[in-house]
């Protein structure tokens, strides 16, 4: 996909029916771009076409495909002249539901030569590895509790247990609250324990204290099944009815977790050992363009080194799905992602739901379109790297390269889900800007420069910088330098500075 960009607009690729405004356009105003040819061509606009949106530059009929990106992104839903903005008003989606696809893997499936890492980049981070053998970037205590119902009892037992051991060879000691436990059934609850466990076995954790009330569905005796083998130095558990004091029994369990982490040192790991989530959030019109492609080169750079990269939003890989089955290591891969496509247009049709509602207000607000359009811009997060793994919710990631994630697209569900999957940290591109942070340390990257400016305390790197001249290439050496800088312990994400981690569990089933 080509990237370049002039004063006011830029064409993403030759076969492109649209520019993106760089800037607030005038009516009247000429918009200029260079061509693939390096020739300059315009066009002139005839109203006022808000910053990030799309111009069509040559006449679009009725009923016929607009693209950008090189795809289709919807239908023109009336005749369209040159220089007229294109949005929800004259475009719509072009996407059907349920459908068939075939195994058609493409030869030309492999990253960029140019994605890969330079010969200057670093090859390894600094790391804890486990006893398991599983590698976290951070030496935490983790409060995990079956049930909500004890939420405000793990809050004070991990703040009381934060000032108490501070500075005792501990990161800090972190509860997740939750609405969950109590009284589901089936499928449901067993979601919710596979979730749970997960960030029990999760490495950037280096002890595990798991609270349950006593009463609940989710009992931790049927919990410790879920989570399966343990250590016992590393994960303890505490049932808060059959306790006096669960205060004062909570802070005695994670006084000899805290001296069990104490036993784990950083030490010098390859960034094979590394995994990445990819994530989106409060898109705009500059996601595709900057932050999404930006990240998609680290992911690349990552599974070329023998690492993971994590991709999930289900319902935003809609339209574009045939680019990563196209890419799947094999047939069974792409039948897997297959499933995993087609079994979460059923989850919007089981509830009466219309498969395409996405995008959202802010989305529409920041330029997208349509669901296909939104899709285009948030696979390439994924880069090229080859599929290798669909994995369900709540399970772990097992096989280096691109894996995708079962989980919707809500923020704070698919970074839970990337989390449990087991990645370190979490690249989270915005254009809208959000504080929220995951379990693990979360990224943000803003898509434009006014974000990165208005709101320091919420991002953590600006991708906007390639709108105003910077080059890719030195971009994704700065980002990449500084993830390395982040997973070794000598950098935190302004959620892990502010203090924001949550956790939210996909809700799909019967509650009593």
């Amino acid at each position: 996909m080509r990237n370049t960009t002039i004063t006011n607009a830029t064409l993403l690729h030759p076969k492109d029916d649209v520019v993106i405004a760089l800037r607030d356009i005038e009516p009247g105003e000429i918009v200029r771009w260079p061509a693939a040819d390096g020739s300059e061509q315009s066009v002139s606009v005839t109203e006022a076409i808000p910053r990030g949106h799309k111009i069509i530059i040559q006449p679009v009929a009725e009923g016929v495909h607009v693209h950008k990106f090189g795809y289709s992104i919807g239908v023109a839903k009336e005749d369209i002249p040159s220089g007229r903005w294109v949005h929800t008003h004259n475009l719509r989606t072009g996407l059907g539901e349920v459908l068939e696809y075939e195994f058609k893997p493409k030869q030309d499936s492999a990253p960029e030569p140019a994605a890969a890492a330079s010969s200057t980049a670093p090859k390894t981070f600094k790391g804890y590895v486990r006893e398991d053998g599983e590698v976290g970037i951070r030496n935490e205590i983790w409060i995990i509790n079956t049930v909500g119902c004890i939420n405000k009892t793990c809050e004070t037992l991990a703040k009381l247990a934060g000032r108490q051991f501070e500075g005792q060879g501990i990161d800090g000691v972190y509860h997740f609250p939750h609405p969950y436990g109590c009284s589901q059934l089936g499928d449901d609850l067993t979601a919710t324990q596979k979730l749970l466990s997960a960030l029990v076995r999760h490495g950037n954790a280096a002890g595990v204290l798991v609270i349950g009330l006593g009463c609940e569905n989710n009992q931790i005796d049927d919990f410790k099944k879920a989570i399966g083998d343990y250590n016992p130095d590393r994960v303890k558990f505490l049932k808060s009815q059959e306790v006096e004091d669960e205060l004062e029994e909570g802070l005695k369990l994670i006084e000899e977790l805290v001296e069990y982490a104490g036993r784990f040192k950083r030490r010098e790991l390859p960034l094979a050992k590394l995994r990445i989530g990819l994530k989106c959030g409060g898109s705009d019109g500059f996601s595709g363009i900057t932050a999404n492609p930006l990240v998609g080169r680290i992911a690349d750079a990552i599974t070329a080194a023998g690492g993971t990269a994590l991709l999930t939003e289900v319902p935003e890989m809609f339209g574009a799905e045939t680019i990563l089955m196209d890419r799947a290591a094999n047939e069974q891969v792409f039948h897997e992602i297959v499933n995993l496509v087609n079994d979460f247009k059923g989850y919007f049709i089981r509830h009466g739901q219309e498969i395409y509602e996405n995008p959202s207000p802010g989305n529409k607000d920041g330029g997208i379109t349509t669901l296909e359009e939104k899709s285009l811009g948030c696979t390439q997060k994924g880069g090229h790297a080859i599929v290798t793994d669909v994995l369900p919710y709540g399970e772990p990631s097992r096989k280096p390269g691109l894996n995708l994630v079962q989980a919707p697209g809500n923020d704070l569900v698919s970074v839970t889900a990337l989390s449990a999957a087991g990645a370190h940290v979490v690249l989270f591109t915005t254009g809208r800007g959000t504080p929220f942070g995951g379990p693990v340390p979360t990224v943000k990257i803003a898509t434009n420069t006014q974000l990165a400016e208005r709101k320091k305390n919420w991002i953590d790197f600006n991708a906007g910088q390639l709108i105003e001249g910077k080059r890719m290439d030195e971009l994704q050496e700065e980002l990449l330098e500084q993830i390395v800088e982040l997973a070794s312990g000598d950098r935190e994400t302004n959620n892990e500075r502010n203090g924001f981690r949550e956790i939210a569990i996909f809700k799909d089933g019967v509650i009593l």
